[in-house]
């Protein structure tokens, strides 16, 4: 078991963070995942496929877990909970409730392991060359021991405070970009309307001050390109990432009105039909004209 990897969650990020760390780390590699295609082509890629979460914790010294909700995790740790043995450690990367994290490092800490929240950003070309951004939230120490794995498949990796700590900076980089999204599909929408072409609008806008990660993405690849593929970051996704950051701002007793209002709009945008298309697809909500069918 010493110095291997288990890797739990092959999806759109997964496939490629596994890939990347089955590459770069020179470990061995064990991966889970119910959809047999990614695992098959792990394993071919050098992985060997577990039989089962169980299966996989006892084979492994450091178990990444690359899953879609808070949900699909909670499901996840019931299984690990039973077999993880002292000495491991359980690094999640997915975006989750901050004290469902919490909770779930308590639980692990009692059985002498470790639970680190570990949430990536960008997007999946990103996840395929190896350049994420990862927020981390354990110990000095803790990320000293994990940081290396995680820069396998990331460039930017930071120490955001004790446990949970990555979840609230990941929660509220989505709720950032959420609202930056809307913005910029209300800007496209005026300037189709008043005689600008969006494309030079955003290209002109990200020269200035309205520049950002956002306008250069999301933006330019989705909105302009009217591009929102089912197999990405949903609106149903984005929906459940801004409802974990609305309740950390009831938790402080904040009042979140341009967040309430990404609410109002996801909320529409999936009762239209568009929950499992890129939540960039918030932009026919708001100029249907503009996205013949």
């Amino acid at each position: 078991m010493f110095g291997s990897i288990g890797f739990i969650g092959l999806g759109v990020m997964g496939e490629p963070i596994c890939r990347n760390l089955l590459r770069k780390s020179g470990r061995a590699m064990l991966a889970f995942d119910l959809a047999a295609e990614p695992l098959a082509r792990i394993v071919a890629d050098g992985a060997t496929a577990a039989k089962s979460v169980g299966d996989l914790v006892a084979g492994a010294e450091t178990i990444f877990l690359c899953l879609p909700s808070a949900k699909h995790v909670m499901s996840v740790f019931e299984g690990i909970l039973p077999v993880i043995k002292h000495g491991q450690t359980v690094i999640d990367l997915g975006t989750s409730d901050v004290g469902q994290t919490r909770s779930f490092a308590r639980q692990l800490s009692d059985k002498d392991a470790l639970w680190i929240d570990a949430p990536i950003a960008r997007t999946r070309q990103a996840a395929q060359d190896g350049t994420l951004s990862v927020m981390v939230g354990a110990t000095e120490q803790q990320f000293a021991a994990v940081e290396p794995l995680i820069r396998h498949f990331a460039t930017d990796v930071t120490l955001c405070g004790g446990t949970g700590a990555g979840q609230v900076t990941k929660i509220l980089n989505n709720m950032v970009l959420f609202e930056t999204v809307n913005a910029l599909a209300e800007a496209v929408a005026i300037a189709k309307h008043s005689g600008v072409e969006p494309r030079l609008l955003l290209e002109t806008l990200s020269k200035g001050s309205a520049d950002s990660f956002a306008l250069r993405n999301h933006g330019m690849k989705a909105i302009v390109a009217k591009e929102f593929p089912l197999r990405a970051f949903s609106t149903e996704y984005a929906m459940k990432d801004l409802s974990y950051a609305l309740e950390l701002g009831a938790q402080a007793g904040l009042n979140l009105r341009g967040a309430a209002l990404m609410r109002t709009i996801f909320q529409e945008t999936i009762d239209k039909g568009m929950g499992d298309a890129y939540f960039p697809v918030i932009a026919k909500l708001i100029d249907p004209s503009g996205f013949p069918q």
